[in-house]
């Protein structure tokens, strides 16, 4: 395959406008007004816009998959079928969690029987941490993409073929869910239960 220079850095730096940004939006600005589920898909839509059209499922948030996390309890169940902001915050919190953990992971790691003042807590607590991932995350590109950005950002990392960022991105990706999953693995351990810890110091021995 091949990629035209220009046309890439001036998609990089659309992205990396756009990621700067972008935010998840605040307690606040999440309606509180109990909206149906096909209001609710609607609005997830419009919240969670980070794919290109070309890249996008058709119906990529659907209402069987929010059934789905309510019949299996990671988020609580709406008031007579409507939502209010404390199923939504749920809502956005999978959604984007989605990108990285499977759902069985996801539901290990979500709060549950909150009250609503803990679950506004949690949800401003997850958006700045979304926030500081993204610009984490164009920082790196920035960084690796340097010789195709051209600008002066580089590291030993760097490289100025789309095929090796892309064979990059894939790669570190593909680590960052591993990394997330086995540290939650390590979830109510200790050195004496950790696993893989205590039969390194048993081999040590």
């Amino acid at each position: 395959m091949n990629y035209d220079k220009p046309l890439v850095a001036g998609k990089l730096r659309r992205w990396e406008t756009y990621l700067n940004n972008y935010r998840l939006p605040a307690w606040e600005q999440i309606p509180d007004l109990g909206l149906y589920m096909e209001q609710v898909i609607v609005l997830l839509r419009q919240y969670l816009d980070y794919l290109p059209p070309e890249l996008k499922e058709e119906e990529y948030i659907t209402s069987a998959a929010i059934n789905n996390y309510v019949r299996t309890k990671i988020m609580p169940e709406p008031t007579k079928k409507r939502y209010y902001r404390i199923h939504i915050a749920y809502l956005l919190v999978i959604c984007t969690l989605k990108q990285g953990l499977s759902i069985g992971l996801i539901r290990n790691l979500m709060p549950v029987s909150l009250t609503p003042e803990e679950v506004q807590s949690f949800y401003t607590s997850y958006a700045a941490r979304h926030a500081l991932s993204a610009s984490y995350f164009v920082q790196q590109v920035r960084a690796v993409a340097g010789p195709i950005l051209d600008h002066a950002d580089k590291t030993p990392f760097s490289t100025e073929q789309t095929e090796e960022l892309i064979i990059s991105s894939a790669v570190i990706g593909g680590f960052s869910r591993l990394l997330a999953e086995k540290l939650m693995l390590l979830a109510d351990k200790d050195l004496s239960t950790g696993g893989s810890i205590e039969k390194l110091t048993e081999k040590e021995h």
